[in-house]
């Protein structure tokens, strides 16, 4: 299979912003706040794979100064899990990153997302910490020397 892959460096508007809502929801249960949050972070990157118009995984982060990045969410409609979209993501964020001057890209994740932890661990990123989420839940902190 082969995908439509973009990149946005703002909010994107019409199908493409409503398919990408759409899938977050899916994912995560709720997008109510999306728009608003993506809107107020400072240098936003949103990648999209596209397939028939359709955004079917994406990668949202945004500069947390300007040698950090912070790749803050993400995911891939089930149906095109292991087609390796969502590695051609991390990697496409990764080389934009490089070619910016980012030296480092910081995520999170949890023990409830095994599937992006470990790719996130395959791919050369280290664990450096943990916190509590709002609810309590442990958040795993990993960074990447880019």
């Amino acid at each position: 299979m082969s995908f439509e892959y973009i990149t946005f460096k703002s909010v994107p508007e019409g199908a493409i912003l409503e398919s990408l809502l759409l899938l977050h929801k899916n994912i995560f249960g709720e997008s109510d706040n999306l728009i608003k949050d993506m809107e107020s972070k400072s240098n936003i990157l949103i990648l999209a794979a596209i397939n028939d118009s359709k955004v079917i995984g994406y990668k949202i982060g945004y500069d947390l100064d300007h040698t950090k990045f912070y790749s803050w969410l993400g995911g891939v409609d089930n149906h095109f899990r292991k087609h390796g979209v969502g590695s051609k993501l991390m990697e496409t964020q990764h080389q934009y990153l490089k070619e910016n001057g980012y030296k480092i890209v910081q995520t999170k994740s949890m023990n409830k997302w095994r599937n992006m932890l470990l790719l996130n661990i395959k791919t050369g990123f280290d664990v450096v910490g943990t916190e509590l989420d709002k609810n309590g839940e442990i958040k795993i902190i990993l960074e990447k020397p880019l």
